[in-house]
């Protein structure tokens, strides 16, 4: 065969896209001029299983340890992009304690671990990639996550391992590291997420931070962050998320559901929205089980939260938050079927006029208090509550549309107290044990409200005013 010929045969195979080492080698001329490491990967691909779902690659074979003391980030990521530029497939974490630095996953690539795998956090921040990232509702500069992905597509975590992070990196930026610092697991842009079977422990930090990220299922994941405050799942500017049959105790909020904060996350409108929350159970040592903003800028609506139970929470077990500022929306909150003892808040909480600190660029003017309406909440059971529900904190001006609290029993210190509401409907409302009226309200029309006990209306902070010179995004 002559040079040209050789080489044309190289290019018609090389545009079908068969990209593997073996199909390189067997090239007059190129077996040649392959080097080590292109033969190393012949072979690893040759002993690769060729399925229905992609190959199936084993990190040991890319010279991981796990041994806990080797850092074994470069063998792991070179797996996955392996299986990734092989179509996709799983990569297997073995039985063993892998420390590795930030690792990322790429489209069609699956990490599982075995029983006994563990992926460990780096103490090393510098092994932590550094990009544009979210913290507080804002695009910073920071260490992305342990494991983290970039605009990809069909990624996932399974187990039944685990992820723990070096607790040392939690916390909030300083002077001595002032980049964010990285979250445990963070898909940012990505779609087709599956996140199931494995446990997770990490301190100060949040646990599992999906951003701009679509159509994410998360199942069966047993979450730990109790040495501090630091989130379970923080939901961030996110579409068609499933959580379901989820353990998770936390020392801040168990979930978090976000979409940005003032003028910027307004300006870029990415709503977190469509979110199912079912079968779960949830401990919180410092905030609430399931907050709801107070990051609301870019909008939040379309929330069911069924058949879940909140066995401990510092404040309440349901804290919906924002402030004049956000502007946006927080619509269509569904809740039924839930169990809340523990509570030292109480039950449910929206503070709508004062939550969370307030952006340097605050929307303005009417715009920026944000639009409530549809919250529902049926078939509750409370035990020994505080507070049955604290929701006077709404703005006057932009009163919250439908409010629904039906079927609630069991027993609670106090009752229910409601300022700024159209069209609220209370029924069924069975509880004993408390002290004072069952209800206390201001500027509260609907059904269900007779009876009720009048109370001074709540506190409103003064109308923001536009920035000068106005806001531009950059």
């Amino acid at each position: 065969m002559t040079q040209d010929s050789s080489r044309r045969k190289f290019l018609k195979i090389a545009g079908t896209g068969l990209l593997a080492a073996p199909i390189m080698a067997s090239i007059p001329g190129i077996a040649g001029a392959q080097s080590v490491k292109s033969k190393k990967q012949a072979k690893l691909a040759q002993k690769s299983t060729t399925t229905s779902k992609g190959v199936k690659l084993n990190i040991r074979d890319f010279g991981a340890k796990g041994d806990g003391v080797t850092k074994d980030t470069v063998a792991i990521q070179e797996a996955i992009d392996r299986c990734w530029v092989l179509g996709g497939g799983e990569v297997l974490i073995p039985t063993g304690n892998y420390l590795v630095g930030g690792v990322a996953l790429k489209s069609n690539t699956l990490l599982r671990l075995e029983k006994d795998a563990i992926l460990t956090g780096s103490p090393d921040f510098a092994d932590y990639p550094v990009m544009q990232v979210r913290w507080e509702g804002k695009w910073i500069q920071g260490h992305v996550g342990l494991i983290y992905a970039v605009d990809a597509e069909n990624i996932g975590i399974v187990g039944p391992g685990k992820i723990q992070g070096c607790h040392a990196l939690g916390g909030r930026p300083n002077a001595q590291n002032p980049l964010r610092h990285p979250a445990l697991i963070e898909p940012l842009g990505c779609r087709g997420i599956r996140f199931e079977d494995f446990s997770t422990d990490y301190h100060q930090m949040w646990s599992i931070h999906p951003t701009y990220c679509e159509n994410i299922s998360i199942k069966n994941l047993t979450i730990r962050s109790t040495g501090g405050n630091g989130d379970g799942i923080d939901v961030d500017s996110c579409k068609h998320i499933k959580i379901d049959n989820c353990d998770i105790a936390t020392g801040d909020d168990c979930i978090s559901l976000k979409s940005g904060r003032g003028m910027e996350g307004y300006t870029l409108l990415r709503t977190t929205e469509d979110v199912t929350i079912t079968n779960c159970t949830f401990s919180d040592s410092i905030f609430a089980c399931i907050g709801i903003g107070s990051e609301t800028s870019g909008g939040i609506r379309n929330v069911a939260i069924r058949n879940c139970k909140f066995t401990y929470a510092k404040t309440h077990a349901i804290y919906i938050k924002s402030r004049p500022g956000r502007g946006a929306f927080i619509e269509n909150i569904k809740v039924e079927d839930i169990d809340v003892v523990g509570t030292e808040g109480g039950f449910l909480r929206f503070n709508l006029l004062g939550s969370g600190i307030q952006d340097q660029f605050p929307v303005p003017g009417m715009d920026g208090i944000p639009t409530v309406k549809n919250f529902s909440f049926s078939r509750v059971k409370v035990h020994d509550v505080p507070v049955l529900v604290d929701g006077i904190s709404v703005h006057p001006l932009k009163p919250l549309q439908d409010f629904t609290l039906s079927d609630v029993s069991g027993t609670c210190k106090k009752g229910i107290s409601l300022a700024n509401i159209q069209n609220a409907s209370l029924s069924d409302i069975n509880v004993s044990a408390y002290e004072g009226p069952l209800l206390s309200i201001n500027n509260v029309t609907g059904k269900g409200l007779a009876g009720a006990v009048k109370i001074d209306p709540p506190k409103v902070p003064e109308m923001i005013q536009p920035s000068i010179p106005p806001y531009e995004l950059k």
